[in-house]
C-alpha cells in the first residue's frame, strides 16, 4: 500500500432492514410518517450488517428507540446480519428488490468492503433514504497500555511499525482502516509497514482493546463511551476539527499531526421500492431527526448531526463510492 496522506473522508455507517410481510411500510391508525394519515409505521425491521456492539449497531438501536418512543413507528425490531465487512447484509438488501419493509444502517465501512470483498452488490444499487450522523475517529488504548499520549505512541510506532498491531472494527477500506493508514502517512510511516488487524465491528474489537492484544485501536469513540468513562479505555487523540465533547483527549491537529478525519452513517432501502414506501420511510426519519429525543441522543453519543435525504444523499453516496474506489485502487486493494 502507498502512504495515504491528508485525505478527508466523511462517512456514515448505517443500515436498517425491514423484513415484514406485506407490500411495503405499513401504518396503523393515526398520522402517517410520509405526510398522509395512516398512523405509525408497523413491521419495520432495522438490519445491522455487522456484529452487536459496534457503531452501526448502536446507531440502529438508538434510532429504533427514538422512532418508537416518538410513536413514528411501532415495535421496530433491530437484527444483525454480519459477515464480510457488511457485504452479506448489503447483498440481502440488494436482493430484496421492491421490499418496502426492509432497510439497512450503513456507512463508509460498507462502501470500502464492497470493493475489498469483491461484492457484486454495491450501495449504489440501493435506495438511499438518509444520512444521519458523522463522528471523528479516536486513537485508543487499554488502561494498561504503556502509551500515555499520542506522542508516546507515535514515537514507538515510528521506531518499529510492524511490531505494533493496529486494530479496527472494519475491513480494509472502512473508516477504522483508513484512519490509521492516513495517520501513518501523516507521521512519516510507510503504510505498507502497518500491521492492521481487522475485526467485524466494534463489538468484536472491544475485547481486543481491553485484553491488550493491540498496540492501539482506531474507531469511533461513541461506541466505547462506557469504557472510556470508566477508565478501562484511554483515548490518546481524536481526529475531528475540534475536541470531542465528553472525551478528555486532544485532537490530532492539536498534537501537531496534520490530519482531520470523520466517519458517517446513514440508512438505505432495497432497490425498486415504491415512491409511497420511500416517502413514508424518509418522512419517518425526518420526524425522528426533528425530535428532541434524537437531539439528546446526538449529544449523549457525541455524534454530529449530518442529516440529508433525497437527491442530496443519493449524490453523496455516489461520490463516496467513487472516492473510496479510487483510494483503494491506488492502494492495490480494489
Amino acid at each position: 500500500m502507498r502512504q495515504i496522506r491528508a485525505l478527508r473522508i466523511a462517512a456514515v455507517a448505517a443500515g436498517i432492514a425491514l423484513m415484514a410481510t406485506g407490500c411495503g411500510a405499513t401504518g396503523g391508525g393515526g398520522t402517517s410518517t410520509g405526510g398522509s394519515d395512516s398512523g405509525p409505521i408497523t413491521g419495520l425491521q432495522i438490519m445491522v450488517p455487522n456484529t452487536p456492539g459496534g457503531g452501526y449497531d448502536t446507531t440502529a438501536r438508538e434510532a429504533a428507540k427514538v422512532l418508537d418512543q416518538e410513536k413514528i413507528t411501532n415495535n421496530t425490531e433491530v437484527f444483525n446480519l454480519a459477515g464480510a465487512g457488511g457485504t452479506v447484509g448489503l447483498a440481502r438488501v440488494v436482493n430484496e428488490k421492491g421490499n418496502g419493509d426492509l432497510a439497512m444502517l450503513m456507512g463508509l465501512g460498507v462502501v470500502g468492503a464492497s470493493y475489498t470483498n469483491k461484492s457484486e452488490a454495491k450501495l449504489t444499487d440501493t435506495t438511499p433514504l438518509a444520512r444521519l450522523i458523522e463522528e471523528p475517529g479516536a486513537i485508543m488504548v487499554s488502561k494498561d497500555s504503556p502509551y500515555k499520549s499520542i506522542d508516546d505512541l507515535v514515537a514507538a510506532w515510528k521506531a518499529d511499525p510492524g511490531s505494533i498491531a493496529v486494530g479496527g472494527g472494519s475491513n480494509p477500506g472502512g473508516p477504522d482502516h483508513l484512519l490509521p493508514m492516513q495517520l501513518a502517512g501523516a507521521v512519516g510511516i510507510d503504510a505498507t509497514k502497518v500491521n492492521f488487524v481487522s475485526y467485524d465491528g466494534g463489538g468484536d474489537l472491544l475485547p481486543a482493546i481491553l485484553g491488550n492484544k493491540l498496540g492501539f485501536a482506531a474507531s469511533g469513540a461513541g461506541e466505547y463511551l462506557q469504557q472510556i468513562q470508566s477508565g478501562d479505555v484511554r483515548v490518546l487523540a481524536t481526529s475531528g476539527e475540534e475536541r470531542l465533547e465528553g472525551v478528555d483527549a486532544p485532537t490530532l491537529k492539536e498534537s501537531g499531526i496534520d490530519l482531520v478525519f470523520t466517519n458517517w452513517r446513514g440508512i438505505v432501502a432495497p432497490p425498486e421500492i415504491t415512491d409511497e414506501d420511500k416517502e413514508k420511510l424518509v418522512g419517518a426519519l425526518e420526524k425522528m431527526h426533528s425530535s428532541e429525543a434524537w437531539k439528546e441522543t446526538l449529544k449523549t453519543r457525541g455524534w454530529t448531526d449530518a442529516f440529508i435525504t433525497g437527491d442530496e444523499f443519493t449524490s453523496f453516496l455516489t461520490e463516496q463510492d467513487k472516492r473510496v474506489a479510487d483510494v483503494l485502487t491506488k492502494l492495490g486493494l480494489a
